[in-house]
């Protein structure tokens, strides 16, 4: 019996493509790299405080161009991040 030999080197060529294929999809997520500097809580917070500094800044700059400087929460005073009211989750 004689084999093809462009019949079996298309099949292991296709088992090779089928192979990196599922291999690439199993690995994860196909990219560069992230760098560690920018992943974490702590390059969150930096983020997060820059842009509440920047929207300082675009309310003291409202203020000035209104004129009128609101009162601020004297129970307020103190708190770095204003949290919602407490309400129940549930009730038996």
């Amino acid at each position: 019996m004689k084999v093809c030999t462009s019949k079996v080197t298309s099949t292991v060529a296709s088992a090779v493509v089928l192979v990196v294929i599922a291999t690439l999809a199993a690995c994860g997520a196909v990219g560069a790299p992230i760098p560690p500097e920018s992943v974490g809580v702590t390059p969150t917070i930096e983020r997060q405080k820059k842009l509440e500094a920047l929207q300082e800044k675009q309310r003291e700059a409202a203020k000035a161009a209104d004129g009128i400087e609101p009162q601020p929460d004297p129970l307020l005073q103190g708190q770095d991040v204003d949290l919602p009211t407490l309400q129940p989750v549930g009730t038996r």
